[in-house]
C-alpha cells in the first residue's frame, strides 16, 4: 500500500481502536491495534518529506512503547520496569572503565591511573560479572594502569583499536584493547580562575580576573533559594559521578506543584522506567519529542524546543552540551550511578547545578514532568529538573523565554513587544529580522500570547499568557508565515494557514513548504503554521536570544548597589547611581550591546518581581548628575525582568565615549547585578569612581532677609547664607563636589568663590564659579584643580523671599573643614 493518504486513514482508525480498548482495560487487543497503527505510520513516513516523516515516526514510536507496556506489564505498579540489579551493576562497570579510558586518551596520566584503579576495585566486588568482555577489559585496564605507573613496560602496540564506547553490556565478539600507547599530547584541562568571557571565542576587553569585590558579589548570589550554586569552572570537569550506591541529592526532592501532588505516586529513576535509558536518543535531539505536562513552565519547554531545533538544523550542540557526564565528543551520557551536573547561566556567570535522576511519576508509571516522546530519552526531564531546582521546585511561578534561554545557553536576551498601534513599531523590519537571522542561526526565538478572552481563546485555539516556540519563518509567494510549536504538544491555531484552513493552502504553497494540511489534521502534535498578521493580532511579545558569536569582544562587571545609596527614584539626580565609562575605538563602525542582569536569590522575589531596572546612556564618558541634562542618548525603559538589553550602533560620526548609568524604579532593597558588554570592535568598560575621599555636610535655611534670591537681585543676593571651606592639602590639584538640596518647589543654585590660595606661586583656576541653570530641589557644582586654601559658598533660591531648609554637602579629594560665615 503506497498511497500515503490511505495509509494515514487506516492508521487513524487503528489508533482510535487502540485508545478505545486501552480505556476499556483490554491490554492485548489494544496493543494489537497500537502495533498496527505504528506499522502503518512507518510505511507512510517513507512516502512523505523528511519533516513529516519524522513526525510520523515519532508517533509510531509512542504507539510501539504503549503496546510494549500493555503486553509486558500489569496495571499500576507493574508499569514500572523492575530494577535489574545485575544489569545496572554491569552498566556501572562499563561507565567507570569509559571514564578512565577518556582521561587516558586526553593524556592526564595521574587521573587515568586513579580512575583505572577505582574501576578495577569496583568491578572486582562482583565476581559473577567478571566474565567475557568485561573480564577482558578489566585485565587490560590493570595492565594499562601498571604501564602508566611504570610498574610494567609497555607491550608492543597491536592493530587492535582502542575501546571507544564500552557503555553497554553488549560488546564486539573480539574484545577491543585498552589504549596501548601513551598519547603524544597532554590536553587535560586544569583548574582555572573565574574569568569574564561568556563564550570561548570572545576576547576579554580588559583585565581577565575578577576583583575581590566582584568575587564577594558572586559569592553572595551563589545562594539561591537557600541552596548553593557556585560558579562553574574547569576543575568541575574532573567530577567522576561515581558512588557506591545510587546518588541521592543532599538537597532532597523538589517541591511538587499542586497538579503533581494530585497524581503523585513516587520518585523513580530512569532504569525503573525503561530497560535501556539514554540522555539523547540518536545523533541530535528532536523538538517533536518534547512534551510538557502539569508544570507551569511553558516558556522553558518552548526554550528547549527551539534549542533542540537549532542543534538538529545547524549540527552544533547547544543545550545537550550542558549536561554532564559527557563522552569525548561532548555528548551527554547516561550515568548508572544517578548523578548529573548541569551548567546553567544564572546570576551573571555559568553555575554548577547538581541533581540526581529521580523523577516524579504517577501510579501508572507516567512521568509528572516534561519528558520525551521517546521513553528511553531523558535530557528533557533532567534539564527541567535542574532549572526547577534553581527556581525553588516544580511549583514554578513561570518566567519568560528570554530568562530561560539565557540560563540554558548564555545567549543574549532581547524582548520585542508587539505594538501594532504605536507609530514607532516597524512590523516589516521585525519580520525581516526574524526571517533572515533565524535562517542563519544567529538567534533563537519564541513568541508569547497575552491575556485573551475566553471567546478569543476558543476561536483561535491559542492559550492565554502562553509561550510558543518559533521553529521557522518564511516568505512564500508573498505570504509571510511562521511555524510555531505549542509546548503542550497539542492544541493548535485554528485561523489562517492552520491545518483547518482550506482556502489559503493552495497546492503550490503546500508543495513549497512540504506541508499537507489533511495529514496534519490527523495528528495534533502542537505544531502549526500561522500568518504574520495573525501573530501581530493575537500575540504580545517576541523573545529573541542572540548568538554571542556575532561579536568578537566582551567584558563584564559584577557589582552591588546598596539600598541606602542615593534617592529612591531618579527624578532629580543620578549622582549616586552606578555609572560606567564606555570607550570605543575611533572611526569604528559596528555595535556595542550592553546587557544588565539583576541577580535573583529568592523565588518570592522572582514570583513578585517589583524591581524595575534599565540603563541610561549619555554621550560624554564622564560622571552624570542630572537624569535629563544633558538628555540621554539612549533613554532606557524600566522593566521588571532580570535582563535589560541596550544596543549602541556605531557609525563614522558616532560618539566614541559614553556614560552608562544603571537605574531602577523606587529603589527599596540592595541589588546585585552584572553589566556585560558585547562588541564588534575593541572597547573599554570601566566603573566611574568618585575621587572624593572626604565628605562634610552642613544644614541651613533661607529665612527672612537671608532668603536673598539669585544674583539677578544684587541688593538681596549678598544676604544669603555663606559658608567657608578650608582645604587642607599639600596638593594644588584638588577636586571638590558641592551638592545643594532644598525644597523641590524652589529653583536652586550655588556659587563658589576662591578667597585664599595657600601657595602664593599658584594661580587660582577661577575667581568665582556657579552651578549654572537653577534647578528644582537639587543642584551640583564640580570643581577641578583647586589649590589648597579657602573657598566661600553661597547657596540661593532663584527668587527672593523663598524660605525653607537646605542641606549643603561638600565632597573632596583632600581633608576639608566647613563652617558658617
Amino acid at each position: 500500500m503506497s498511497n500515503p493518504g490511505q495509509l494515514l486513514d487506516n492508521a487513524v482508525e487503528a489508533a482510535k481502536k487502540a485508545v478505545q480498548y486501552d480505556e476499556q482495560g483490554e491490554p492485548k487487543i489494544s496493543a494489537y491495534y497500537y502495533e498496527a497503527a505504528a506499522r502503518l505510520l512507518e510505511q507512510a513516513a517513507i512516502t512523505v518529506g523528511p519533516e513529516r516523516g519524522d513526525s510520523f515516526r515519532e508517533k509510531a514510536h509512542e504507539y510501539k512503547n504503549r503496546a510494549s507496556e500493555l503486553m509486558n506489564k500489569s496495571p499500576v505498579e507493574s508499569k514500572i520496569v523492575e530494577n535489574d540489579t545485575s544489569n545496572t551493576k554491569l552498566k556501572q562497570c562499563y561507565f567507570l572503565l569509559q571514564q578512565a579510558i577518556d582521561e587516558d586518551e586526553q593524556g592526564d596520566k595521574e587521573d587515568a591511573v586513579e580512575l583505572y584503579t577505582k574501576a578495577i576495585e569496583y568491578i572486582t566486588q562482583f565476581p559473577d560479572l567478571m566474565q567475557g568482555d568485561l573480564k577482558t577489559l578489566t585485565l587490560q585496564a590493570l595492565d594499562r594502569a601498571e604501564q602508566l605507573k611504570g610498574i610494567r613496560k609497555e607491550p608492543t602496540p597491536t592493530s587492535s583499536t582502542p575501546v571507544s564506547n564500552p557503555s553497554t553490556p553488549t560488546s564486539p565478539s573480539t574484545p577491543p584493547n585498552i589504549i596501548q600507547q601513551k598519547p603524544t599530547t597532554n590536553v587535560s584541562q586544569k583548574p582555572k580562575e573565574l574569568h569574564r568571557g561568556s563564550s570561548a571565542h570572545l576576547k576579554v576587553s580588559g583585565q581577565d580576573t575578577y576583583t575581590e569585590e566582584e568575587k564577594l558579589v558572586l559569592l553572595h548570589t551563589s545562594k539561591i533559594n537557600r541552596r548553593d550554586y557556585v560558579p562553574f569552572m574547569n576543575v568541575d570537569l574532573s567530577e567522576r559521578f561515581q558512588y557506591s550506591i545510587p546518588f541521592t541529592d543532599k538537597d532532597g526532592p523538589l517541591t511538587l506543584s499542586p497538579k503533581q501532588k494530585r497524581d503523585f505516586h513516587k520518585f523513580a529513576r530512569p532504569e525503573e522506567l525503561c530497560s535501556d535509558p539514554c540522555i539523547v536518543y540518536g545523533t541530535a535531539p528532536s523538538y517533536l519529542s518534547i512534551k510538557q505536562t502539569v508544570i507551569s513552565d511553558c516558556s522553558f519547554v518552548a526554550s528547549l524546543a527551539v534549542s533542540a531545533s537549532y542543534e538538529k538544523r545547524f549540527g552544533r550542540k547547544l543545550v545537550t552540551a550542558i549536561i554532564y557526564p559527557q563522552s569525548k565528543d561532548r555528548k551527554p551520557i547516561y550515568n548508572p550511578f544517578g548523578k548529573y551536573m548541569i551548567k546553567l547561566h544564572i546570576n551573571g556567570v555559568a553555575r554548577k547545578v547538581i541533581i540526581d535522576d529521580t523523577l516524579p511519576i504517577d501510579r501508572y508509571g507516567r512521568l509528572l514532568c516534561s519528558y520525551s516522546g521517546n521513553k528511553n530519552e531523558f535530557w528533557i526531564s533532567l534539564l527541567e529538573k535542574a532549572y526547577m531546582k534553581v527556581m525553588g521546585g516544580y511549583d514554578f511561578p513561570g518566567s519568560n523565554s528570554n530568562i530561560d534561554l539565557h540560563a540554558l545557553t548564555g545567549w543574549i536576551p532581547e524582548r520585542i513587544a508587539i505594538r501594532v498601534k504605536e507609530s514607532d513599531f516597524n512590523r516589516d523590519s521585525l519580520f525581516n529580522t526574524l526571517e533572515t537571522r533565524l535562517a542563519k542561526g544567529d538567534v533563537l526565538v519564541t513568541v508569547a500570547t497575552g491575556e485573551l478572552s475566553e471567546n478569543d481563546a476558543e476561536r483561535s485555539g491559542l492559550v492565554p499568557t502562553h509561550a510558543y516556540a518559533v521553529m521557522d519563518v518564511q516568505t512564500v509567494k508573498g505570504v509571510r508565515l511562521l511555524k510555531l510549536k505549542n509546548p503542550w504538544s497539542h492544541l493548535r491555531w485554528r485561523g489562517n494557514y492552520s491545518e483547518l484552513d482550506t482556502r489559503h493552502w493552495t497546492p503550490e504553497l503546500q508543495n513549497l513548504l512540504n506541508y499537507d494540511p489533511n495529514s496534519a489534521a490527523q495528528f495534533d502534535n502542537g505544531v502549526f503554521w500561522i500568518d504574520y498578521d495573525s501573530v501581530l493580532s493575537f500575540f504580545d511579545v517576541f523573545y529573541m536570544n542572540w548568538n554571542p558569536e556575532l561579536f568578537k569582544y566582551t567584558y563584564c562587571i559584577h557589582q552591588s548597589w546598596h539600598a541606602g545609596r542615593g534617592p529612591a527614584k531618579d527624578l532629580y539626580t543620578v549622582a549616586s547611581n552606578p555609572q560606567y565609562s564606555l570607550d570605543v575605538g575611533s572611526n569604528t563602525s559596528g555595535a556595542v550591546w550592553l546587557l544588565l542582569t539583576r541577580h535573583i536569590t529568592d523565588i518570592d522575589d522572582f514570583r513578585e518581581n517589583k524591581e524595575y531596572i534599565t540603563l541610561y546612556v549619555y554621550k560624554n564618558g564622564k560622571k552624570v548628575y542630572y537624569p535629563y541634562d544633558p538628555p540621554p542618548f539612549i533613554d532606557g525603559v524600566k522593566i521588571n525582568s532580570p535582563h535589560y538589553l541596550c544596543k549602541i550602533i556605531l557609525g563614522p560620526g558616532s560618539s566614541r565615549r559614553y556614560t552608562v548609568v544603571v537605574s531602577q524604579y523606587e529603589k527599596s532593597t540592595t541589588i546585585y547585578y552584572t553589566l556585560r558588554a558585547y562588541a564588534t570592535c575593541p572597547f573599554t568598560l570601566t566603573k566611574i569612581v568618585d575621587p572624593y575621599t572626604k565628605e562634610k555636610q552642613i544644614t541651613g535655611e533661607w529665612k527672612g532677609t537671608t532668603a536673598g534670591g539669585c544674583p539677578n537681585h544684587p541688593s538681596t543676593y549678598p544676604n544669603n547664607p555663606k559658608f567657608k571651606v578650608d582645604i587642607e592639602s599639600s596638593s594644588n590639584n584638588n577636586q571638590l563636589l558641592i551638592e545643594l538640596k532644598g525644597p523641590k518647589q524652589y529653583q536652586l543654585g550655588v556659587e563658589a568663590t576662591i578667597l585664599q590660595v595657600n601657595d602664593e606661586t599658584v594661580t587660582a583656576p577661577f575667581r568665582s564659579k556657579s552651578s549654572g541653570t537653577y534647578r528644582s530641589g537639587y543642584v551640583v557644582l564640580e570643581l577641578e584643580n583647586i589649590p589648597s586654601g579657602t573657598l566661600r559658598l553661597i547657596p540661593s533660591t532663584f527668587l527672593p523671599n523663598q524660605e525653607g531648609p537646605f542641606i549643603l554637602v561638600v565632597k573632596s579629594s583632600a581633608p576639608i573643614e566647613i563652617s558658617s560665615i
